[in-house]
């Protein structure tokens, strides 16, 4: 099954760090990358800068333009009045079939404020106890996914240890 999942970082080089848990998880078999961006957005800055890894080829191309939608859609646009309406109406849009909907897009853009980052991954099969293991200390927050809420509760108990 392909997940869509956020993961939102106290930090701003953690989702980095987070980025490259999840590629050597991979190259070890524990599960497969379809695609990722990190969004950082450092103190000081006006907007977060988004880092996208893909190969060449048409499949990722597609993806390299999603996340430019998804995440300039979330950050670039007004972030107030009726123009928010009318972004956020766009970005469901455009996410449509993906399992994203309208109040996920609207806790993601809430949650990753100046000082923090995120992990937007797509991932099919996916060893998840093996997985969390990886990801304790980073101090990381599930902010978004396409998952059934007992799914969604299994990856989060597998993620913090037992504390969702």
């Amino acid at each position: 099954m392909t997940t869509f999942t956020v993961w939102k970082f106290d930090e701003v080089e953690r989702a980095e760090r987070a980025a490259y848990i999840i590629k050597q998880a991979e190259s070890e078999g524990l599960v497969k990358v379809v695609d990722y961006a990190v969004v950082s957005w450092p103190h000081g800055a006006p907007k977060p800068e988004t880092h996208h890894e893909h190969e060449s080829g048409h499949r990722y191309t597609g993806w390299g333009a999603f996340w430019g939608i998804v995440v300039g859609g979330l950050f670039l646009v007004p972030i107030a009045g009726a123009a928010v309406g009318a972004g956020i109406g766009a970005l469901v849009k455009a996410t449509e079939g993906t399992g994203i909907d309208k109040d996920q897009l609207e806790i993601i853009r809430a949650e990753i404020t100046e000082g923090t980052s995120a992990l937007f991954l797509v991932t099919d099969h996916g060893d998840l106890d093996r997985l969390g293991e990886r990801f304790h200390g980073l101090h990381k927050k599930l902010i978004a996914t396409n998952l059934t809420e007992g799914e969604k509760e299994i990856l989060l108990e597998t993620f913090s240890g037992g504390n969702p």
